[in-house]
């Protein structure tokens, strides 16, 4: 890459015209991985945090998150996404839920920003609801 190309040629921050760019697939996927402690991976896959469905909740989350992207981070186009999926993966030996997100549509740019964000989202829901109530 010769130059950045969301900055224009006085240095300043645009969003990227991809007017010209023809409509093809575009798919990205993204994973992460969150780590607990064993007692905490025990309890979301028993089912035994009082939040509910920690992975269900965790798996919405993502996907609207993927889908406000563009509201979230600066410069990136609003997208009509086609698809967005967010799966969980237990791991019981590293004591961790690894996440992957896949997200496409048909269109003029890339959508790899709505997975990593659909990832971000989904890791944070994830650790937000393992975490024991305070009953307050």
């Amino acid at each position: 890459m010769d130059k950045l190309t969301h900055l224009d040629e006085k240095g300043r921050v645009r969003m990227v015209d991809v007017t010209q760019k023809p409509a093809t697939l575009r798919r990205a996927v993204a994973g992460g991985t969150v780590f607990m402690s064993p007692e905490t991976l025990e309890k979301i896959l028993s089912q035994e945090i009082s939040k509910g469905n920690v992975f269900e909740t965790a798996r919405i989350a993502g996907i609207m998150a993927a889908k406000r992207t563009w509201d979230l981070i600066p410069m990136c186009h609003p997208l009509s996404i086609t698809h967005a999926s967010v799966e969980f993966q237990a791991d019981r030996a590293a004591s961790a839920v690894h996440i992957r997100a896949t997200v496409q549509l048909r269109g003029s740019t890339g959508v790899e920003m709505e997975a990593l964000t659909a990832v971000s989202v989904a890791a944070l829901t994830l650790t937000t609801c393992a975490r024991p109530s305070t009953g307050k």
